[in-house]
């Protein structure tokens, strides 16, 4: 006899997400409604109030999944083999790939992008802080191995951090989608991390 495993609250609440999201990409945010997320979970939209308050709120733990993922991706980089150059530049290429494969490739999702970005600046500045610490790590080890000459990692990492909004910002993404940013990411890299090279690196 098959028994049904009966889901937990956070279960419910992430399916309720997933679908939600999914209808967003679809429809759009503005033209969903909580009744139509309802009716494509088979439960009524009071159900789905008693999980998220609104649709503001659903966005809001879509954007914390998908700060989670980008966090987890930036950290395994971070952390790989490779020269700390390399690994700089690909913890923000996989930030710029993880943008364009999710939330750029439809004109639909902007939208809800656009309401993530308004309504989770926390949840966000803590994304931003995590990549930074990530990048002030592999800057210690470039010190440390003789890579880079002395310098405050935590400076350095801000600075980088700044000039690299053109490729970890969506809306700014989604706006400059046909140029070549991978490009520009190993382009930009490579130019803030000379000025703290021991050997630098030939530009071009």
């Amino acid at each position: 006899m098959n028994v049904r495993v009966r889901e937990t609250a956070e279960e419910t609440r992430e399916r309720i997400a997933r679908v939600a999201e999914d209808l967003f990409r679809r429809m759009g945010f503005a033209k969903t409604a909580v009744a139509d997320i309802a009716a494509e979970l088979g439960m009524s939209p009071a159900n789905v109030y008693r999980f998220f308050p609104s649709k503001t709120a659903i966005v809001a733990t879509i954007c914390q999944r998908s700060l989670g993922e980008m966090g987890q991706q930036a950290a395994q980089i971070a952390g790989a083999p490779g020269t700390p150059q390399q690994r700089i530049a690909g913890i923000y290429l996989a930030i710029l790939r993880y943008h364009k494969a999710n939330f750029l490739a439809e004109r639909r999702v902007h939208d809800m992008v656009q309401v993530a970005i308004e309504n989770n600046w926390d949840t966000i500045e803590g994304h931003k802080e995590h990549i930074r610490v990530l990048v002030a790590g592999v800057l210690k080890d470039g010190l440390k191995d003789g890579v880079f000459v002395p310098h405050d990692p935590q400076v350095v990492s801000r600075l980088i951090l700044g000039a690299m909004v053109l490729y970890c910002h969506p809306v700014l993404v989604a706006q400059h989608i046909d140029d070549d940013l991978e490009a520009g990411v190993e382009a930009t890299i490579a130019f803030l991390l000379r000025s703290i090279e021991v050997t630098r690196t030939p530009l071009g």
